[in-house]
C-alpha cells in the first residue's frame, strides 16, 4: 500500500545504507517512535493519540464506554474523559439506547467524521514524507506492507481475546 503525500519532495536517504529487512532488536521501540510520529501528525488536526483511537473505533458504529474501554484496553474513567472532550467539540454524539435508557451508546458526529478524515490524511502524509527518505519505493511499499500485517495480527489477537473472555 503506498500513500501518496503532499509534502515537498525530500532526499532519499545516503546511498549506501543497507535498509534492515531481518528481524529488529527492539521492536518496541520502533513502534514507540513511530507512534510519536502519528502523534505529530495529529498535532495538525488538534487531537490526540487517545481521541484519534476513539474517533477511529466510533467510526464503525456507536459504541457504550464499557466496550470502548475493553477495546482501548483501558479503564472507563479514561474514556470518559476524553470522550467528553470529544463531546464539548463536537466531533462525538452521546445517545441514549432505545432498548436500556441507563446505557448510553457513543457515536462520531458529522464534524468528527471530517476531523477523522483529516486526521487520517494528515497521519499518511506524515508516514510517507518519512518514507520517501528509503532508498527504494519498493522499501516503501514494504513497510506500508508491514503495517498490515501488523493490522491483521493486532484484529486477531483482539477477536481471540474477546472469544475467550465469552466462553
Amino acid at each position: 500500500m503506498t500513500v501518496e503525500s503532499s509534502a515537498p519532495a525530500r532526499p532519499p536517504a545516503p546511498t549506501g545504507q543497507a535498509v534492515p529487512t531481518g528481524p529488529v532488536e527492539h521492536p518496541g521501540r520502533v513502534a514507540a517512535r513511530l507512534a510519536r510520529q502519528v502523534e505529530v501528525g495529529l498535532s495538525e488536526v488538534d487531537l490526540s493519540l487517545p481521541q484519534y483511537r476513539i474517533l477511529m473505533l466510533l467510526d464503525e458504529g456507536s459504541v457504550v464506554a464499557s466496550a470502548l474501554a475493553d477495546r482501548l484496553t483501558v479503564t472507563r474513567p479514561s474514556v470518559t474523559a476524553v470522550v467528553d472532550g470529544l463531546v464539548a467539540r463536537g466531533l462525538v454524539e452521546r445517545q441514549a439506547d432505545g432498548r436500556d435508557r441507563r446505557r448510553v451508546a457513543h457515536g462520531l458526529t458529522d464534524d468528527g467524521r471530517r476531523v477523522l478524515a483529516a486526521a487520517d490524511r494528515a497521519i499518511d502524509a506524515r508516514l510517507a514524507d518519512i518514507a520517501g527518505y528509503l532508498d527504494d519505493s519498493a522499501d516503501a511499499d514494504a513497510a506500508f506492507g508491514g503495517l498490515g500485517v501488523w493490522r491483521h495480527a493486532l484484529d486477531a489477537y483482539r477477536a481471540t481475546k474477546a472469544a475467550q473472555v465469552t466462553r
